[in-house]
């Protein structure tokens, strides 16, 4: 997910963690930063820019993802509500439209993710990720299209969204970009 080795995260969390600024919350199993956390990490988003204006870096790239991220929440509409109601996944020939054209918005994402972690290296395994879930939605994982905390595509792209808005300081709500 990140690219770097197991150890070297679980090492991080606990330094994070012994600092004061991040938290492991056993009954979700998960680790959060703390509000010190989410300060600190303000620092490490600019040593990690070294310099780099982020919103002129990835100005061209985000607008067009922002441009698939509208289709794709859209997408993720169709996939859970069918005709108004919640989607049984009963109908594979209405499924497998919904995943052909979530094929085709990431064919189109591909390139834009790939070119932004060419700009800022953090982002460059978000390419694989994305694409490595499809692949296993597309073999029948179901839950690889929206799944909560399961890795799925929804997980990622909105990780990815996310990491986008904090690298270069938007406010989502002014963007309207929920």
């Amino acid at each position: 997910m990140t690219a770097v080795e197991k150890a070297d995260v679980e090492s991080h969390l606990v330094a994070l963690s012994d600092g004061g600024h991040a938290q492991f919350r056993e009954k979700r199993s998960l680790w959060q930063l703390t509000p010190d956390g989410r300060e600190v990490h303000l620092d490490y988003l600019a040593a990690d820019l070294d310099g780099l204006d982020p919103v002129s870096a990835l100005a061209d790239h985000y607008s067009v993802f922002i441009d698939l991220n509208g289709r794709f929440k859209e997408l993720c509409g169709d996939w859970q509500l069918r005709d108004g109601a919640p989607n049984d996944h009963s109908d594979a020939d209405y499924d497998s439209e919904v995943i052909d054209r979530l094929n085709s918005m990431h064919s189109e994402a591909e390139p834009v993710v790939t070119d932004m972690g060419g700009v800022i290296q953090r982002l460059s395994p978000y390419s694989s990720r994305l694409s490595v879930v499809l692949g296993r939605l597309m073999q029948g994982e179901t839950n690889m299209f929206t799944g909560v905390m399961c890795g799925s595509y929804h997980d990622a792209w909105m990780e990815l969204h996310e990491d986008l808005i904090l690298t270069q300081g938007i406010d989502r709500a002014a963007e309207g970009s929920f």
